[in-house]
């Protein structure tokens, strides 16, 4: 049944592979670029979190818009509006429009996302969403990762790596284009106040909010630390390759784990770990890369999942009816991270030293686990944890059951030209 579902959608798999692939690809080439054009850490830190920004406006804002136009143009709509973005971050090297044209690839990546992850939701079924979600991960990771490799084979300070990210964007376009679509459906979510969030699992919003913020700062000015310490291009895109790589190879047995232990205690043993990692890869030398190389996959391992254990964790505590709400108040919270962490990390990269960007990483990583191993001591363990596909969110795009709470938060906005509001669809239950 995955076998025949899988196939029914390699399409959309495939266009979303190369959208991946575009991302890894974009946040470390204006990273790289920036550097070589002379911008302070500090400025490409800001230009970075635009990216975020973006982000929060493209899954609350697009989905109105998505239901109005039809999913398959808001698509096409999108890529040319992401496309655009890449080129004249190309042609025009200012700080000022670089951080309004990655807000604009923000804004248009996230609702991308939004479309292709409702179609997914759509062709599967509560027997093996799970499954055909982490097959889609799974290629939004090797995507990453290819375009990390490919932008260690062209050289950043030319028009080059910028054509070939449009080129692929574009190219994305074709399979989904050429196939046969759904509409998403969706199911009615309950809202959930973030006041109730904070009463039932509070570690939830501190984890999420932290690691987005982790993540913001690895991905907007981690090309800029390697660079600075002496990695080359090649390098720098193995560094960023082996963090995404060593995530995707942890998500299982982390997951696997917290379903059968207390997840606090699971999020309090890969945090320390992570951050007693940060703390030695800060004072590794580069003399011998393979070793920075080998802690960066392993730093990842430690931190890609704790975006997905806050949020199971969260989920367990709650009725199934308020997981869709409570999802949605997760990313938003973690967005307000992910906008903060990458300033925050160039400026103590500028105004105190290269090595806080690896400190202030492990910093983060303890504050989440010794919080984790205080909440142990004030609350028991929630009865029977909920069994869940977890998804390790990069900060590139939004998840499943957001998206669904979205596009019912459109519809209901949303009144047809002879005046009735389109019917809401029927549950089809979380994953």
């Amino acid at each position: 049944m995955l076998r025949q579902q899988v196939r029914a959608v390699s399409s959309l798999l495939s266009t979303m592979t190369l959208i991946g692939l575009c991302v890894g690809m974009t946040s470390t080439l204006l990273s790289l670029r920036g550097t070589i054009e002379g911008f302070s850490t500090f400025t490409i830190g800001l230009i970075m979190s635009a990216y975020f920004i973006g982000f929060l406006f493209g899954t609350t804002r697009a989905p109105k818009d998505i239901r109005r136009v039809g999913y398959i143009r808001a698509f096409g709509g999108l890529a040319a509006l992401g496309t655009v973005a890449v080129l004249v971050q190309s042609i025009w090297i200012d700080p000022t429009v670089w951080f309004v044209m990655r807000f604009v690839s923000g804004f248009a990546l996230s609702a991308m996302f939004v479309i292709a992850e409702s179609w997914l939701n759509t062709m599967a079924d509560n027997r093996n969403r799970g499954a055909l979600l982490s097959v889609y991960l799974v290629l939004i990771y090797g995507g990453l990762i290819v375009g990390q490799l490919i932008l260690g084979l062209v050289d950043p300070a030319s028009f080059v790596p910028f054509a070939i990210i449009a080129l692929l964007i574009n190219v994305s376009l074709i399979p989904i284009l050429a196939s046969v679509t759904v509409e998403p459906t969706t199911h009615t979510p309950k809202k959930v106040p973030m006041k109730l969030l904070l009463e039932q699992a509070p570690l939830g919003l501190f984890a999420a909010f932290l690691a987005q913020g982790c993540y913001a700062m690895f991905y907007g000015v981690g090309p800029v630390y390697a660079t600075m310490v002496g990695l080359s291009v090649g390098q720098v895109s193995i560094f960023m390759a082996a963090f995404i790589f060593g995530g995707l190879i942890a998500q299982t047995p982390v997951g696997f784990l917290s379903d059968r232990y207390d997840r606090r205690l699971v999020l309090a043993g890969v945090t320390g770990a992570g951050a007693i990692v940060a703390l030695v890869l800060s004072q590794v030398s580069i003399t011998n890369p393979i070793w920075i190389y080998i802690g960066m996959g392993i730093l990842g391992g430690c931190l890609l999942p704790i975006y997905s254990l806050a949020m199971a964790h969260t989920n367990d505590y709650l009725e199934k009816d308020q997981m869709i709400g409570a999802t949605g108040a997760i990313i938003k919270v973690g967005g307000v991270g992910a906008i903060i962490g990458a300033p925050l990390g160039a400026a103590l990269m500028q105004f105190a030293n290269i090595n806080m960007f690896f400190v202030m990483m492990a910093v983060l990583a303890f504050m989440i686990s010794g919080y984790s191993v205080y909440r142990v001591t004030q609350r028991a363990k929630a009865p029977d944890q909920i069994h869940s596909a977890l998804t390790s969110l990069a900060p590139a795009q939004p998840s499943e059951e957001l998206l669904a709470g979205l596009i019912e938060e459109a519809n209901e906005d949303f009144e047809e030209p002879d005046g009735k509001i389109p019917v809401k669809p029927g549950s089809s239950g979380p994953v």
